[in-house]
């Protein structure tokens, strides 16, 4: 693995629900805290948040729009940081992008599959971010990212179904192995649509890996993991920080350069 970083680094997540953030001394976290994206504009919030830090450097993967964006650079410079704004690049950190154009994969999903390149190697890997939206990206053991889907969220799912029938509830159910009530069967219909689809897609990477007597390793990171995961028929590594951690390799990487 990389060496250390010399810094305070201070690595922000910015999700369409969620806003992370972790304060990196070296390879260790001093400090992680998050909130809603939707409160991101609570500017005084962060402020106070953030200075209290005393970072060194900031580095943001950002999908909620340029909004959210700025407000980041106006609080960073009054810590007069200008925060770095990371792009998906055809090869970084040991791992290589078969996207079509590299620039439209989501640097979420760019810094967690280099997260999980760094986390283990030799293995094939299935890199799951379970939040707003499902992604489930597959990548081999040498690090080159295949391909990968994205699936509504449970939410998601729930939210449609509501709004695009006459008398579907928009209301939290229970798994259930064989639900009898509307709310169950609309949870259970749910959860199985997405632990289906990374089952497929791991599915797949193991067919096209033949030569490895190892199955993929699933490593999943988001808040809908706790409802997914206990429904899962496979190993699944969870790992909370895992766009972060990319943060910090792309930022070490930068570094060496």
């Amino acid at each position: 693995m990389q060496g250390r970083l010399n810094m305070s680094l201070l690595a922000i997540d910015v999700g369409n629900t969620r806003l992370k953030w972790a304060l990196y001394e070296g390879r260790e976290i001093r400090s992680h805290a998050n909130l809603l994206t939707s409160d991101a504009a609570d500017v005084e919030t962060l402020t106070r948040e953030w200075q209290a830090l005393q970072p060194n450097e900031a580095i943001v993967s950002n999908v909620a729009g340029v909004a959210v964006a700025d407000t980041i650079k106006n609080v960073m410079a009054k810590n007069n940081i200008e925060p770095r704004f990371i792009s998906s690049l055809s090869s970084q950190c040991g791992v290589k992008n078969n996207y079509a154009n590299p620039l439209k994969l989501g640097t979420d999903r760019w810094a967690a599959l280099i997260g999980a390149h760094q986390s283990s190697s030799g293995t094939a890997k299935i890199v799951v971010m379970a939040g707003t939206a499902l992604t489930i990206d597959a990548l081999s053991a040498d690090g080159h990212f295949l391909g990968g889907i994205i699936v509504p969220g449970l939410g998601v799912m729930r939210q449609a179904l509501h709004l695009h029938t006459a008398q579907l509830p928009d209301e939290m159910g229970q798994f259930d192995m064989f639900p009898t009530t509307t709310l169950n069967a609309i949870a259970t219909g749910a959860i199985d649509a997405c632990v289906g689809a990374i089952s497929r897609m791991r599915a797949r990477l193991s067919e096209l890996d033949e030569r490895n007597a190892s199955e993929p390793t699933v490593i999943a990171s988001g808040g809908a993991l706790s409802l997914l995961a206990p429904h899962a028929p496979f190993p699944l590594t969870i790992h909370e920080n895992l766009v972060l951690e990319g943060l910090t390799h792309i930022a070490h990487e930068s570094h060496q350069r």
